[in-house]
């Protein structure tokens, strides 16, 4: 075939993407395994019933033609409101543009803030896509981690090391995915201060603000920060709504009316019957506080099973649908430890090294199962981790 553009074959470099054990747990369960899958965040349950009964009243009412470019008035004001919760500043309309997923908002993003060769910081642990869609823009990027001494909280110092004279923009993510640390306010401040000083963007990943396990802080509230904050957001996690793929951008009027020609070639719109169910479950908050009470729930009963495992500590999960657990006393490769795990236990967990150096040493374990099952799960990690050296001997 012809050659293809090196923009789509630059994507994913090396072909690997860190999800080989959750798609090898994923098949080996549909074989008919006893696998726990915990290496996904992907709720267990359905979408609210009410949010479905609103899907189908639209269906029901003819709404299947073209919507416009930004999404629907009634959309629009309604994710408006919802970003004046989630970030603490008065938000109009004309703030906002919706987009299919949170994928989709942090792709618009990174395309409208940099250029082919403009350089942005990433903080990690990061979620899996996030260097790729730098890539996808053609930009040059570095990664900074985040300790895990130090609740995976970012440091300053190390952000201001990594800055170049083309620096564009700094890419965060809290409640974090993949940790579960919330960002304080003060590190957060630290954070504004930079991109204040050397006139940066900041695009804030915010698609778990509902479930922080306590007061959410976005940098978009901090003096001079709401014009050159980008908001990134979703109904994917605070509304139980992963595959209906609903996410928005929160910014700028000037820089939201630009991305609207962004929609113009490449979503050119989303589907009507959708965005009014969406609006629905935005405009009454369906699922929102039982979804944020059921995974603070699974936290606590998932941590306090893991109390007293033997060379196994928590880092950061204050927040989120995850727990991040330090296994490297028992095995510095978590690679090999999440194999290891899925072979000898039957569970399955991401490895931490999939989400950047930061998080190597560590497993991912993922909160989207009922109680019971994270209980079956902790039982055989606490097993396991208690009998791997002579095992591995």
């Amino acid at each position: 075939m012809p050659r293809p553009s090196s923009r789509i074959s630059g994507i994913v470099p090396s072909g690997k993407d860190g999800w080989e054990v959750h798609f090898a747990a994923w098949t080996r369960r549909e074989a008919g395994e006893d696998i726990i899958v915990l290496s996904v965040g992907d709720h267990d349950f359905d979408t609210p019933a009410q949010t479905i009964e609103a899907c189908v009243t639209a269906v029901r009412a003819s709404n299947h033609h073209y919507t416009p470019l930004p999404g629907l008035p009634r959309l629009r004001n309604a994710m408006a409101a919802t970003s004046t919760l989630c970030t603490g500043v008065a938000t109009n309309p004309d703030q906002v543009i919706a987009t299919p997923g949170g994928q989709a908002a942090l792709y618009a993003a990174v395309q409208a803030v940099l250029d082919q060769g403009d350089h942005a910081i990433v903080v990690a642990p990061y979620y899996a896509t996030y260097p790729n869609t730098f890539s996808a823009a053609g930009a040059d990027f570095t990664v900074v981690e985040t300790p895990a001494e130090d609740g995976f909280q970012p440091r300053a110092a190390d952000i201001r090391a990594a800055l170049r004279p083309n620096t564009r923009a700094i890419l965060i993510n809290t409640p974090n995915n993949p940790t579960g640390a919330v960002y304080s306010r003060e590190r957060l401040e630290e954070l504004a201060q930079i991109c204040r000083e050397h006139d940066l963007w900041l695009l804030s990943d915010e698609v778990y603000w509902t479930l922080g396990g306590g007061e959410h802080i976005s940098p978009r509230s901090l003096p001079g920060m709401a014009e050159r904050t980008l908001v990134i957001n979703s109904m994917s996690k605070s509304h139980g709504m992963t595959g209906w793929r609903m996410g928005w951008l929160t910014g700028p009027e000037e820089m939201i009316s630009l991305l609207i020609n962004l929609n113009l070639v490449t979503t050119y719109g989303l589907p009507a019957f959708i965005s009014l169910a969406c609006a629905e479950a935005l405009e009454n908050g369906y699922g929102v506080k039982e979804i944020a009470e059921r995974y603070a729930a699974r936290r606590s009963v998932v941590l306090d099973a893991m109390r007293g495992m033997n060379n196994v500590t928590v880092r950061g999960s204050e927040g989120g649908m995850y727990v991040m657990l330090d296994i490297s006393a028992v095995e510095p490769d978590d690679e090999k430890f999440a194999w290891a795990l899925l072979d000898k236990e039957k569970v399955g967990v991401m490895p931490g090294s999939s989400f950047g150096q930061a998080a190597a040493g560590h497993i991912r374990v993922s909160l989207c199962q009922p109680e019971a099952i994270l209980l079956e799960a902790a039982l055989r990690l606490r097993r396991f981790a208690s009998t791997y050296r002579r095992e591995a001997a």
